[in-house]
């Protein structure tokens, strides 16, 4: 007994010894620790560093956060929150596995997230599928769509890696060339729901005009609508073959400014339809301008410009978290997705969140309420920019009073 008490207080001084190092060698100034972040305190005319400390996780009562800037976790991530897999009535049918180094091909396949396939997009990386995918595919279990495929295989996988699917039945597309790909999705689609949209969003495969494409990926999530895709300058062949499917009847949405897409592009594809530009001069504008953007002939478009809805926000700094999260448009509730550029909240989205600033009457029971879905981490997003987003996305009064003030309380 004596020698189990001596023991103890052995363990005992070291844990303390151990403890006092690292706080003692903690950099007090650290970036990278969650609740770690400094935000300013002005005293007098000095402004000083105070930590936000002890925080337990990162959602906030508006605002959920999938807290990882890796782009694997994220996909499984939303996965997991759209699809719990806990009964056949959450089960997803068909899974999309496509490649992260290949954002055109991607984007162009969340078409196929959408009923009937109503499944989520995973990444996959040069050709392997990553455990961490494979583990999520075992756990979804797909029931299978209305052809019984269970996962699609959009782009080329290394050799072997099929082998790893072969509990599932699986489909392939592995065409890798994104007009091309985004032709055969569209047709693929259209097959699969015995219809061609006569809706379609232009889009550039272009590079420089990544992040003006990626904003049309939460609409195709969302809507039968496909993307199809240009060059600044060009309409490749395989677009045009898609376009002619729609016998000249085709409501034609161009995603971006003329300096991604030129007005000679525009014109060429007014021959098949009509077409609209939705612009904005940099992404972040030019996703709240489609967020709001809605066309009353043909019901295109989110029209969100009051309260009572869902965001989601992304960091322009890893712009393929945008197009893993696109499934929180298909379900839940609906939300299309905005940019944060650089992680930074501007004027722009500040003026967009106050036009959709939730109010009541008499209850804050009565509603509307709006939610945002935060994709990355603090490294992308700052704990203190999400506070100032979860505040704009609070409900108050109509008339300008506290919650305490409301009737009834």
């Amino acid at each position: 007994m004596k020698g189990i008490l001596v023991l103890f207080l052995l363990i005992f001084t070291v844990s303390i010894i151990g403890g006092c190092s690292n706080d003692d060698t903690q950099d007090s100034d650290s970036d990278s620790d969650p609740g770690q972040e400094k935000i300013g305190v002005t005293e007098g005319n000095e402004t000083k560093n105070v930590s936000i400390g002890g925080l337990l996780h990162l959602n906030t009562k508006n605002v959920t956060r999938l807290n990882s800037n890796d782009p694997f976790e994220v996909s499984v991530l939303t996965s997991q929150t759209i699809w719990p897999a806990t009964h056949n009535a959450n089960q997803p049918g068909t899974i999309m596995l496509a490649p992260l180094e290949e954002w055109q091909l991607s984007l162009a396949s969340l078409n196929l997230v959408h009923h009937p396939n109503d499944g989520p997009l995973l990444f996959t990386s040069e050709g392997i599928i990553p455990d961490l995918i494979l583990n999520e595919i075992k756990r979804l279990n797909p029931k299978g769509n209305i052809s019984g495929t269970q996962i699609m295989v959009l782009g080329k996988l290394n050799e072997g890696e099929l082998d790893k699917l072969n509990d599932f039945e699986v489909l392939t597309i592995a065409e890798e060339n994104p007009a091309a790909f985004a032709n055969e999705i569209d047709e693929f689609y259209s097959n699969l729901i015995n219809e061609v949209p006569e809706s379609v969003i232009i889009g550039s495969l272009d590079e420089k005009a990544k992040e003006f494409t990626i904003i049309a990926g939460s609409w195709i999530t969302h809507m039968n609508e496909s993307l199809l895709y240009v060059s600044e300058t060009e309409i490749p062949a395989e677009t045009i073959s898609a376009l002619e499917k729609r016998a000249g009847n085709a409501s034609i949405y161009v995603v971006g400014p003329e300096s991604v897409i030129s007005n000679e592009v525009l014109n060429q594809l007014g021959q098949y339809g009509e077409v609209t530009r939705i612009s904005g001069e940099t992404p972040a504008q030019m996703a709240i301008e489609f967020a709001k953007f809605r066309d009353p002939k043909t019901n295109f478009g989110w029209g969100i410009t009051s309260p009572g809805h869902g965001i989601v926000m992304v960091s322009t700094t890893i712009p393929e978290l945008a197009i893993t999260s696109a499934p929180f448009a298909h379900l839940g509730k609906h939300a299309p997705m905005v940019w944060l550029e650089d992680g930074k909240f501007n004027e722009e989205m500040h003026e967009y969140l106050a036009m959709l600033k939730p109010m009541f009457d008499k209850e804050p029971t009565e509603g509307p309420y709006n939610h945002g879905y935060l994709i990355g981490n603090e490294a992308l997003v700052s704990y203190r920019v999400q506070g100032i987003i979860d505040e704009m996305l609070e409900i108050v009064p109509s008339d300008g009073g506290g919650h305490g003030d409301h009737s009834g309380h």
